[in-house]
């Protein structure tokens, strides 16, 4: 019989992703989110809307499991996660904490925690030419915001139920993930989706002047969804236990990534730099250790990676375009 394994977040980005993932390679997918798959069809075997800051419906979702991918959080961009503290904190730990004592309880055998590049100290992130971090820099401990927080408190407690109750946890750090099927608008979409869907709307309208946030050299790393679901599935067959970055380590700025951008599209643009949440100055991902563990590193080219994200975020500004269009005629 196939493994049954939960995805927890399986209406999200990630998670939709993952769990079609798994499903292909042969596992009983068992979908778990507060909100139907946005931009895809559903892709588990079964798919239960469920609210994981109650415990009885924690209780519900790890029945008859055999493993966990926790990938539920309330989340978002640098806009969002700079604004809303407390309810971030408060709702990831609701759902973080019971999912893994409710798979606990049910005998559950591994259990993979989705973890941030966030949980990294901010002390280690004031210049844009950031030395890359390496996993056993979180401490001592101060990042700089409560998403961050909340991430590295739950990994220490997958690390202490692993020791005590024997539960095999696997600790994942992800470095800005983007691709195509993901948030792209609203507020709570990340830089890479933010970026093409004001260049596309810049190409779609002919006013090529787009907004950046700050003067643009902050910095980052980027990697695609399919590496990061890749990734994900080598390190829970793994044996390794500690936390891991799973992310590239080629360090852009912003207006750089603008620019990369703007050339997928085949337009020039003028950037306008504004007042805005920009998070921490630079940051950047050490693959040192997911190459000597995983014995692989992420390998889609940020060029690539943005072009499918490019081409499926155009069409979507294009679609919202025309409805605008029409509701206005009408």
């Amino acid at each position: 019989m196939a493994t049954k394994v939960l995805v927890t977040g399986a209406g999200g980005f990630i998670g939709s992703h993952l769990a079609a993932s798994l499903k292909q390679q042969g596992y009983h997918v068992r979908g778990v989110d507060i909100k139907e798959p946005e931009y895809e069809v559903r892709s588990c075997d079964e798919f239960r809307l469920l609210d994981l800051r109650r415990w009885e419906n924690c209780v519900e979702a790890t029945k008859g499991i055999e493993e966990v991918y926790g990938l539920a959080a309330d989340m978002g961009g640098m806009g969002f996660i700079s604004a809303h503290h407390s309810q971030i904190l408060y709702n990831n730990a609701m759902i973080n904490f019971q999912t893994l004592e409710a798979a606990h309880q049910a005998g559950v055998k591994r259990y993979l925690y989705s973890s941030s590049a966030c949980i990294y100290p901010e002390y280690k992130q004031t210049e844009t030419n950031v030395t890359p971090l390496r996993e056993e820099d979180a401490y001592p401990a101060a990042p700089q915001d409560a998403y961050g927080w909340e991430k590295l408190i739950t990994e220490r407690l997958c690390t202490h139920y692993r020791e005590d109750y024997g539960i095999e946890t696997r600790i994942v750090r992800f470095h800005n993930i983007f691709g195509p099927n993901g948030t792209w608008d609203g507020g709570r979409e990340k830089a890479p989706a933010a970026m093409c869907r004001k260049i596309a709307h810049a190409k779609l309208t002919g006013n090529h002047e787009i907004e950046i946030w700050g003067d643009g050299e902050q910095t980052r790393s980027f990697c695609y969804i399919d590496d990061c679901v890749l990734g994900i599935a080598k390190l829970m067959r793994s044996d390794y236990r500690e936390p891991l970055n799973l992310g590239q380590d080629r360090m852009v700025t912003i207006n750089e990534l603008a620019d990369i951008v703007a050339r997928i599209a085949n337009i020039r643009i003028t950037k306008k730099h504004v007042a805005g949440p920009q998070g921490v100055r630079g940051r950047n991902s050490d693959n040192t250790r997911l190459r000597a563990v995983l014995k692989w590193e992420p390998e889609i080219s940020l060029e690539e990676g943005l072009r499918r994200t490019y081409l499926w975020i155009e069409k979507q500004v294009r679609d919202q375009l025309r409805t605008d269009r029409v509701a206005a005629s009408a």
